[in-house]
C-alpha cells in the first residue's frame, strides 16, 4: 500500500475519534477513503460504517456507488459479519436500487454456499465489481470451504445446505506424556479419588 493511503487511514482515523465523525461536511473526505479501499485493495470496518451511519443521518447524502464500493469491501472480510453489519444499516428503499440489490443478491448466494451460482451472477454482473482491486481473490478464499467439504467428508443435499461431518464419529485418540519431577516439588499433595 502506498504511503499516500497510510496518511489517508490514520487522518481518517483521527476523524473517526471525534465528535466529527457524525459531521457531514466530512462525508466528502469518508467516501474518498472508501474509493481509496477499493483501489489499494484495503479494508476499514470502521470507516465504512461511519459513512453509512451518516448515510442514516442525512438521507439527502446517500450515494449509491459508494454504498455498493462498501457493501463489495465488506463482501470481500467474509466470512465476519462486516456484510450483514453493513446492509443493517441501509435503508430499504435503497436497499431496492439496481446495484445494491445484486450486490445484496451476490452476498446471500455467498453466506448460503451457492458458490456455483454467485460466479455464473457475477460473471454476468462484472460491472459491479469494477474498480474493486482484489475482489475475486478474496471470494476465492472464502470459497476454499469446498475444499475441507471434500476434505473432511462434509455432504450438500440438493437444497444447497452442507452438513458436517459429526466429528464425535472421527475422534482419534492421543497419548499425552507428563513428567513430573516429584523431588523438585517438595510441597505437592496427590490425592487420588
Amino acid at each position: 500500500m502506498s504511503s499516500s493511503f497510510e496518511q489517508m487511514r490514520a487522518n481518517v482515523g483521527k476523524l473517526l475519534r471525534g465528535i466529527d465523525r457524525y459531521n457531514p461536511e466530512n462525508l466528502a473526505t469518508l467516501e474518498r477513503y472508501v474509493e481509496t479501499q477499493a483501489r489499494e485493495n484495503a479494508y476499514d470496518l470502521e470507516a465504512n460504517l461511519a459513512v453509512l451511519k451518516l448515510y442514516q443521518f442525512n438521507p439527502a447524502y446517500f450515494q449509491t456507488q459508494v454504498t455498493a464500493q462498501i457493501l463489495l469491501k465488506a463482501l470481500t472480510n467474509l466470512p465476519h459479519t462486516d456484510f450483514t453489519l453493513c446492509k443493517c444499516m441501509i435503508d430499504q428503499t435503497h436497499q431496492e436500487e439496481r446495484p445494491i440489490r445484486q450486490i445484496l443478491y451476490l452476498g446471500n448466494l455467498l453466506e448460503t454456499c451457492h458458490f456455483q451460482s454467485f460466479w455464473t451472477s457475477l460473471e454476468e454482473n462484472r460491472e459491479l465489481i469494477d474498480g474493486i482491486t482484489g475482489f475475486e481473490d478474496s471470494v476465492r478464499k472464502y470459497t476454499q470451504v469446498k475444499v475441507w467439504m471434500n476434505k473432511y467428508g462434509w455432504t450438500e443435499n440438493e437444497d444447497g445446505q452442507i452438513f458436517i461431518f459429526n466429528q464425535e464419529e472421527s475422534v482419534k485418540p492421543k497419548n499425552i506424556v507428563e513428567k513430573i519431577d516429584f523431588e523438585s516439588e517438595c510441597c505437592l499433595s496427590i490425592s487420588l479419588v
